[in-house]
């Protein structure tokens, strides 16, 4: 597992939930970290918590979704601390909504954040990435990235489009033989508000992920260069479903309580 000592970390949608924690958790490891986060409160909620502690993390409000404000941001972050070593594509929404009740701006805007920003903040890094001959992007994708989950029809195809957008970057990589590291993260539903409501039905299996401990495994996947890093381990068996037929995955997914977790979900209150 490689240092963080001096290395430079930006992670977006970092002034709550896992992004937050994840922030301070490399800032412990000795990075100097960047949060982007369009919560202005939010931001200075973790710089001041960060500051008490003596720990270097910069926040500045951004919106991923636009291009240009991505690229003017990433410009000002270059000149002020130089290209991040790492960069956490983490932010994302989800409407919990199922295909009848989601709005045509509802969608835009879920592909907004959760896809279009992963083209926009890796095409504002990676070029100096290249050109330095290092660097590490990390994709918050979902294991509703893996398997289609009732209720979230806008939020499984982003998070589909994460995964394979991830994958696509480190073929193009390879190709390049660049030395650029890549990892898609894909987590079972995580107790922070975003999420606030979700069930599941085997705990021991499929437990509903706390904050603390995904952030933290998070972090220790991405510092040991994992490419795919997939919790809890149960949900590794998704990829083995996959090749049985669709009835199968369907049984399963209804079996496991997996297309009843989101009965319940109230989602963050705003």
């Amino acid at each position: 597992m490689r240092t963080l000592q001096g290395k430079h970390v930006l992670v977006t949608g970092g002034a709550s939930g896992i992004g937050r924690l994840m922030a301070l958790d490399f800032a412990r490891r000795g990075a100097r970290v960047s949060v982007w986060d369009l919560n202005a409160d939010g931001i200075k909620a973790l710089a001041d918590e960060a500051a008490a502690a003596g720990l270097a993390v910069n926040g500045v409000v951004c919106d991923i979704a636009d291009c240009g404000m991505v690229h003017e941001r990433a410009k000002e972050l270059r000149e002020k601390t130089g290209t991040p070593d790492i960069l956490v594509n983490n932010a994302g929404i989800v409407s919990g909504k199922d295909i009848f009740g989601i709005s045509p701006a509802e969608v835009e805007k879920t592909f907004k954040v959760n896809v279009f920003s992963l083209f926009w903040m890796t095409g504002a890094f990676l070029p100096a990435m290249l050109e330095r001959g290092s660097g590490h992007i990390v994709n918050i994708a979902s294991a509703a990235g893996i398997v289609g989950v009732r209720s979230l029809t806008d939020y499984c195809a982003s998070k589909f489009a994460t995964f394979g957008f991830n994958e696509s970057l480190r073929m193009e990589l390879g190709r390049l033989k660049s030395k650029i590291k890549t990892t898609v993260v894909c987590p079972y539903f995580i107790n922070t508000g975003m999420f606030d409501g979700v069930r599941t039905r085997f705990p021991l299996l499929l437990p509903i992920l706390k904050s603390e401990t995904a952030a933290a495994r998070i972090v220790r996947a991405i510092l040991a260069g994992r490419k795919l890093y997939v919790l809890p381990r149960f949900a590794y068996l998704t990829f083995f479903l996959r090749s049985f037929p669709t009835a199968a995955l369907d049984f399963c997914a209804n079996f496991f309580g997996i297309n009843h977790a989101m009965d319940e979900f109230r989602g963050r209150k705003s």
